[in-house]
């Protein structure tokens, strides 16, 4: 099958399992911005010049599938997913509080708010905060009308935005405290 399909030509998609909705259909909204945050973070994993920072943002990444797919169904339609699929769990929340927990062991966080930019890759990292920020806004929208199921999802995106920051901070953990200066609001 070819990239091109015409079916979303009239302003609908496909949701996973069935059924149609409007691209501005809040679900849409919600893992379209998840799939942003998925590129943005891919950025990020290109430009890092750290290890540490790369396998946990690729983590990121394949996690932020999963959150995405729960996003793109119907509520009434999980039976299915749950056949296919893992839901995003609270192990997988504790899974980003313990490598927040190792890397703030390891390097001196800001105390104050940061002007993003002391590098590209902290640059991209800081952005795709921005957008998981945003992701987690769509997702409580989602709650709020009854759209979502899973509160796990929200703490998820919650945590993620923290762990993104603190790669952020880490990826800078060898730059001149100068350029870093310069960076602090």
């Amino acid at each position: 099958m070819g990239i091109v399909t015409k079916t979303g030509d009239t302003g609908e998609t496909g949701l996973l399992y069935g059924g149609r909705v409007a691209k501005s259909d809040p679900r849409v909204e919600a893992y379209g911005t998840v799939d942003e945050a998925v590129a943005a973070l891919g950025l990020a994993r290109a430009l890092s010049s750290y290890p540490r920072v790369k396998e946990a943002v690729l983590e990121m990444q394949k996690q932020l599938f999963t959150v995405a797919a729960e996003l793109a169904i119907d509520v009434l339609e999980y039976d299915k997913f749950d056949r296919h699929f893992t839901r995003v769990s609270g192990e997988m929340v504790d899974g980003l509080e313990r490598t927040i927990d190792a890397i703030e062991a390891e390097i001196e966080m800001p105390p104050t708010f940061i002007v993003p930019g002391a590098s590209p890759a902290s640059g991209a990292l800081d952005m795709a905060r921005t957008i998981v920020r945003r992701a987690e806004r769509r997702a409580l929208s989602l709650k709020e009308q009854g759209l979502l199921e899973n509160p796990e999802i929200i703490r998820y995106l919650n945590r993620l935005s923290d762990l993104v920051y603190t790669l952020a901070r880490y990826e800078n953990k060898d730059a001149d405290p100068e350029v870093l200066a310069g960076n602090r609001a």
